[in-house]
């Protein structure tokens, strides 16, 4: 069966679409709005925007890769459409980040999972955060709006034999468990979404809503990076990009302006306070990168007397909120969910060398892998990292475990280790450094107790930024208000998850695309009134 590479066949149509790489001279770009990213947030306003007739220039730092590229293979996928090459990680490099950064950003490699912003999240954004206009019945509309766009539904088949784990130990036990609705069309089951999916099931921003923009006439710049913005007065006057080469690295000598009545930034939780901080933004409290958080996850792997392929099947199918909001539980809750075992990122979860990781590795079909998402921001002790920016102008997160985020990890492997039992498995692994594979529920216990709780021993990443422009009403205490716009300058907008004032406690896209329609549709009303606009460029 022929896949249809809709990018190729768009190009061919006359789509308007630029790479850094391949400008020849010194060029400036004009758009009724400039929005710096291509992720949930970038891709989700463009096509809002476009539709309402104003011009459209996305701006993405990454490559334009698409379903004739994704060939599942790992090592070409981390290098080509991560971060840092799937080498961002906190300052102290204690926590690994896993980030997108292609045309469509994190939103092609993520795992699918959409949920809801939880209602006690939204409720403490209210409360503690002056957060308006977004209680769960508020924002209900926003959330059915992209589900409907984004075929966001229950997972209808039967979760493969990893997230089965995790469904039979918390049935055995009587702990919560659901299924994951996934944003998926004809998915074909293959299990590598993290890499890029050959079949464009996966309704990324791709697939969906940058096509949708770019049907609309707006335009994409990709392998431009956004240096800085200029000001004038209380104003965003233009867009400083450096034009990148292929390697995705090397800055090429070809200066690129963006001009734009109005700019959204939608870079990400590390990107966007980045692009401000080196624009020397409006910063009066001092706010910008704070509160920059996480959802600190760590692992157990369960070895299993059958064997469960966990590279193959949707990734993740199946959830448990059983320890996420009971506060007798401890003080910070955690989410359960399943990890597909793709061997390389299994191998960098092992926390081994030599002949102890090639007999994990040996064994890795019959392994049932959980993760714990621990849920940061809704304490006193609980303020999250912050962006800040190395000698060469590029960030970083610097991003502190408290005393009470590690009670939460040891609670984490407790449960995890209690519910993979309890689904058969004969033995299990925590990712720590000093675990080895325990046989017994009761050896479990004892041995995470011994477990040394500091950084670079226990294994700790995240594939969720969250915070750094935080939204609310009060400019005292947020960078941007309550439909995304910036205190200070009139012309700007920050649409991603940037603004949420702390973790969400729950996989953000969802989330994240439901508040991006929310303010991309408020700015197109601003812009535009009640109709459609007419096309003035910087009019």
């Amino acid at each position: 069966m022929t896949i249809k590479d809709i990018f190729a066949e768009g190009i061919a149509e006359g789509w308007k679409v630029y790479s850094g790489a391949k400008l020849d001279k010194d060029t400036t770009f004009e758009a009724d709005v400039a929005i710096i990213g291509t992720g949930a947030g970038g891709g989700t306003s463009a096509e809002i925007l476009a539709k309402r007739g104003l011009k459209v220039l996305l701006i993405e730092e990454g490559g334009l890769r698409t379903s004739n590229d994704f060939n599942m293979d790992e090592k070409t996928a981390y290098s080509e459409m991560y971060q840092e090459g799937a080498t961002r990680a906190t300052k102290d490099k204690a926590i690994s980040i896993l980030q997108g950064r292609a045309v469509g950003g994190t939103t092609v490699v993520n795992w699918t999972s959409c949920f809801r912003t939880p209602e006690p999240t939204l409720n403490h954004w209210a409360e503690h955060h002056k957060v308006t206009g977004s209680s769960a019945a508020e924002m209900a509309p926003w959330f059915e709006l992209m589900e409907k766009r984004l075929n966001v539904e229950t997972w209808q088949l039967p979760p493969n034999a990893n997230n089965v784990g995790l469904k039979n130990g918390c049935q055995t036990l009587g702990y919560h468990w659901g299924v994951i609705p996934r944003n998926v069309k004809g998915c074909w089951n293959l299990g590598y979404c993290g890499v890029g999916c050959p079949t464009n099931a996966k309704q990324s921003m791709l697939v969906t809503t940058i096509p949708g923009a770019l049907k609309e006439n707006a335009e994409l710049l990709y392998l431009a990076r956004a240096e800085r913005l200029h000001f004038k007065g209380d104003k965003v006057a233009e867009l400083e990009c450096v034009a990148l080469d292929n390697d995705l690295v090397t800055a090429r000598p070809i200066k690129i302006r963006v001009k734009a009545k109005h700019f959204v930034l939608s870079g990400g939780s590390i990107n966007s306070p980045a692009v401000l901080l080196r624009s020397e933004a409006p910063d009066p409290f001092e706010l910008l990168g704070k509160r920059t958080f996480l959802h600190p996850t760590v692992l157990t792997m369960g070895r299993m007397k059958e064997k469960v392929d966990g590279f193959y099947g949707a990734p993740q199918s199946i959830y448990s909120d059983e320890f996420q909001w009971k506060n007798k539980q401890g003080p910070m809750g955690f989410k359960l969910e399943s990890m597909p075992l793709q061997p390389m990122l299994a191998s960098t979860n092992f926390r081994q060398m030599g002949a102890a990781l090639n007999e994990s590795m040996s064994q890795l079909a019959y392994c049932q892998a959980q993760l714990a998402m621990m849920r940061d921001g809704f304490s006193d002790q609980s303020q999250g990292g912050e962006v800040q920016l190395r000698d060469d102008g590029s960030p970083v997160l610097d991003y502190a475990i408290s005393d009470e985020m590690w009670d939460g990890i040891k609670r984490a492997y407790l449960a995890m280790a209690e519910i993979q039992f309890a689904s058969g498995a004969q033995s299990v692994y925590f990712t720590h450094s000093d675990s080895g594979w325990v046989n017994s529920w009761q050896e479990a216990q004892a041995a995470i107790e011994q477990l040394s709780l500091q950084k670079y021993r226990a294994g700790i990443g995240s594939a969720h930024v969250m915070g750094g422009c935080k939204m609310g009403d009060d400019p005292a205490s947020s960078v941007v208000n309550s439909v995304g716009e910036h205190h200070q300058l009139k012309n700007l907008s920050v649409i991603d998850g940037s603004v949420f004032p702390t973790s969400i406690g729950a996989n953000p896209q969802l989330s994240v695309y439901a508040f991006s329609s929310k303010f991309a549709t408020h700015l197109a009303d601003k812009l535009c009134g009640e109709g459609d606009c007419v096309r003035v460029v910087n009019g």
